[in-house]
């Protein structure tokens, strides 16, 4: 079942909350190969070559992949940081 943009937006809430996030593309794929990502957030206007790479290290991992319904910048404002975000990744505990 596919959750709705509200819903999307109240689970970026609470994992912010969780203080567990890694920014940007680079470190996010990395920490996802070594098997350290629970889940991971992409902005609506994230790269096709960045979301191709993250889907597929992301179903090798089992690993959950939500495209949210903001552009980076906004999901930058959303984060409280003064930089566009792409990419987002909770760290298992």
């Amino acid at each position: 079942m596919k959750k709705t943009t509200k819903e999307n937006k109240a689970s970026l809430a609470e994992d912010l909350k969780s203080k567990k996030i890694i920014f940007g593309t680079d470190r996010v794929i990395k920490s996802l190969k070594a098997g350290k990502i629970s889940k991971i957030y992409l902005s609506s206007n994230c790269k096709a070559s960045t979301k191709s790479d993250i889907a597929h290290y992301g179903k090798l991992g089992n690993v959950e992949i939500i495209t949210l319904e903001v552009p980076n910048e906004e999901l930058g404002i959303l984060c409280k940081k003064p930089f566009s975000i792409s990419v987002l990744g909770l760290v298992k505990e």
